[in-house]
């Protein structure tokens, strides 16, 4: 789904390194049995079908679109107000990270998004133990938001 004049984040992300197939599969790692998503199979259908409605938000587009930016950023040592060694460390002072990933998880799913966001944060599954410092954060919370969604919504399916 290409929009207008620019890529779509789907495109952004791959060239990032990171394919929609690696979000679901960190996704799926987690998984829990639920009503509506009794087995992986049902579960990584509607996971997608969740992702899908997520991703063709401009404003959730934009969000994550702006972890990929500080990322790369911060690859560069560009960011400002940090020192180069400071973007390869784990920093305990870097929250701007966390307040993106909380925001993305909140906004796709509201404040089961947000639960679900720190269960993948903690757990880093999957491409979330091989990203940087944003683009984990980034991409848990989207699997948080989406996650939520479909727990709550695949009971109505």
């Amino acid at each position: 789904m290409n929009m207008g004049s620019g890529k779509d984040i789907r495109d952004v992300l791959f060239e990032a390194g990171i394919s929609i197939d690696d979000v679901v599969y960190a996704a799926l790692e987690l998984y829990v049995p639920h009503p509506g998503v009794e087995n992986r199979e049902r579960a990584d259908e509607v996971f997608r079908r969740e992702l899908d409605i997520a991703l063709s938000d401009p404003n959730l587009a934009l969000l994550i679109y702006a972890g990929v930016l500080l990322e790369e950023e911060g690859k560069r040592a560009s960011l400002p107000n940090m020192k180069s060694s400071d973007y390869e460390r784990d920093l305990t002072y870097l929250i701007a990270d966390e307040v993106i990933g909380m925001t993305i998880a909140k906004y796709v799913g509201g404040y089961k998004g947000t639960f679900d966001y720190v269960r993948y944060d903690k757990a880093k599954p999957g491409i979330l133990g091989e990203l940087g410092p944003f683009m984990d954060d980034v991409i848990a919370g989207l699997i948080g938001g989406v996650c939520a969604n479909m727990y709550t919504r695949a009971v109505f399916d």
